[in-house]
């Protein structure tokens, strides 16, 4: 029974040592439409293009500093999650619903100032690196100054660049 037992494991065991990209190699790839030349210029263009990811997460930022909540919803995917600042604050519409949209009335001028973004586009993805400075004034007076950085996540399909991922962080400016 030992002996059954230290088979069956040892058989469980090996199958897992192969991995699938093994498997992969072997698999008959007859039947896809595209050719490998077509396969080949299509990542190349899509590996390439960044534009409109850096696009997106200009339009965010912009629409932060108008204000406006509409344009930032259409650029999220619909299951999204935001980080900020070490916080779990759900999806977009979960930030805008309990978070970000009730602080928008008490915005009087949202400035950002040397914005960076650094795209790297993979296929139908892309993965963003920023960094800004920001500052807040509220109509109660009170001034808020940060230096931020953001990391990003958008996804591209038919409807065009959507963020499905977003952290940023930010801390007071050091003195020089």
């Amino acid at each position: 029974m030992m002996n059954n037992y230290k088979l069956a494991l040892g058989s469980a065991l090996g199958f897992a040592a192969i991995s699938s990209p093994a498997f992969a190699q072997t698999m008959d790839h007859s039947g896809h439409s595209m050719d490998h030349g077509d396969h080949q210029a299509l990542d190349k263009d899509a590996n390439t293009d960044a534009s409109g990811a850096v696009a997106s997460l200009a339009a965010y930022r912009n629409a932060l500093v108008s204000g406006d909540a509409d344009a930032m919803t259409a650029l999220f995917a619909e299951e999204s999650y935001i980080y900020e600042n070490g916080k779990d604050e759900g999806s977009f519409a979960h930030y805008m619903e309990h978070h970000l949209g009730p602080e928008l009335g008490s915005i009087k001028s949202f400035t950002f100032t040397d914005p960076t973004i650094a795209v790297t586009r993979m296929g139908h993805m892309a993965f963003a690196r920023e960094t800004y400075d920001y500052r807040i004034e509220l109509a109660d007076g009170r001034v808020i100054e940060r230096e931020g950085a953001a990391t990003s996540v958008l996804s591209h399909d038919a409807a065009g660049w959507k963020i499905v991922q977003y952290h940023s962080s930010s801390r007071a400016p050091r003195k020089p």
